[in-house]
């Protein structure tokens, strides 16, 4: 499978991929983070990105709220991107935005928006895929990986292995037939009765605790393909026997319980990676998405690399989640190629592949 990859007629004028300068305004608005960002040939100017608080007290995004404050904070946070790059939306010479997948409300908002500001300032429109964005967030900073390369790419909602050979031809290779390693952290973390978000937390307990205090069960799924259904409730059950003989097991063990699932959920991305690399004989390793910020997956595939011989690299924090730094840089290497899309295109709530 890859990638789809549009090859639609331009929109608007002053979209000459001969232009020296190429000045891109991104927007990103898939889930609860409203960002836009600005990159000028290639370079990221600015990446700003507004939190949403509201969905902590329900624990988990509500896709309603998202939507509203989506609404907020749209104008603002462009205008913030726009002066911290000290630039003029009559500069820009494209406007992008992330197109699939994602809340559909949540991308309803960034793709009206920036067809909006298109038509109003008669510039190209691009359409990004959010996921081909988070692999391309290796390519942001100067330490940047050769073609080809792998990328894990771990999100709340998705799991995969992408063979990146140009930065427009990315092919999945493996991905997850179930839940994402980023849900299996939020349901675990859930379990242990941590707040929303989970995941960081779970990382941050982690760090104090015995990776190898409990074992939990790690679905063996052919090929390259993940699972993470069954952790989830292996965890469920070991947790509902423990608490049987002890109510305050949790409490006395948090630590221990999040670095051991933790462990297991590395464990079972790298041995899949390991499996990856063996078999496309690509050694050059990279890690994406939300859950790349997770300091054990970061610490263990840097340990990979020096084990295996493999050149790893890890993006910075702020381009791990989600953020229109990344829909930018993919824009960029779109609009070189010339690939621009129509003001009738429309967001989609899953990513299509062909």
């Amino acid at each position: 499978m890859s990638f789809s990859s549009e090859n639609q007629n331009e929109t608007g004028n002053n979209s000459s991929t001969e232009n020296n300068s190429v000045r891109i305004l991104a927007i990103e608005s898939s889930c609860d983070d409203t960002s836009a960002s600005v990159c000028i040939d290639g370079r990221i100017a600015s990446n700003y990105v507004a939190n949403q608080k509201v969905h902590e007290q329900y624990g988990g995004v509500v896709p309603e709220l998202a939507s509203r404050a989506h609404m907020q904070n749209i104008v603002p946070v462009v205008d913030v991107a726009l002066k911290q790059a000290g630039i003029s939306l009559q500069e820009i010479d494209a406007i992008a935005f992330t197109q699939s997948p994602g809340l559909i409300g949540s991308l309803l908002v960034g793709a009206q928006f920036a067809k909006s500001l298109a038509l109003a300032l008669s510039k190209p429109l691009i359409a990004v895929h959010h996921m081909q964005a988070h692999v391309l967030a290796n390519l942001i900073e100067e330490n940047r990986p050769s073609f080809p390369f792998l990328c894990l790419t771990v999100s709340g909602g998705h799991t995969q292995i992408v063979l990146a050979r140009s930065p427009l031809e990315l092919e999945v290779i493996g991905e997850t037939i179930d839940d994402a390693a980023g849900e299996a952290f939020d349901k675990s973390a859930k379990l242990l009765g941590l707040p929303y978000p989970g995941g960081p937390l779970v990382d941050k307990n982690a760090q104090l605790g015995n990776p190898l205090a409990f074992k939990f069960a790690e679905p063996q799924i052919p090929e390259l393909n993940f699972s993470f259904s069954g952790l989830k409730t292996s965890v469920l059950y070991f947790l509902q026997a423990k608490q049987k003989e002890d109510e305050k097991f949790i409490e006395n063990n948090l630590n221990d319980l999040c670095a051991s699932v933790q462990h297991t959920i590395i464990q079972i991305l790298l041995k899949k990676l390991k499996k990856a690399v063996a078999q496309t004989g690509v050694k050059n390793v990279c890690i994406a998405g939300g859950v790349s910020a997770n300091s054990g997956l970061r610490n263990a595939l840097q340990e990979a690399g020096k084990k295996y011989g493999w050149k790893t690299f890890i993006p910075p924090f702020q381009y791990c989640t989600d953020n229109a730094g990344m829909i930018a840089i993919t824009a960029y290497y779109k609009y070189k190629a010339g690939k621009f899309s129509e003001l009738d295109v429309s967001p989609t709530a899953r990513a299509e592949w062909n």
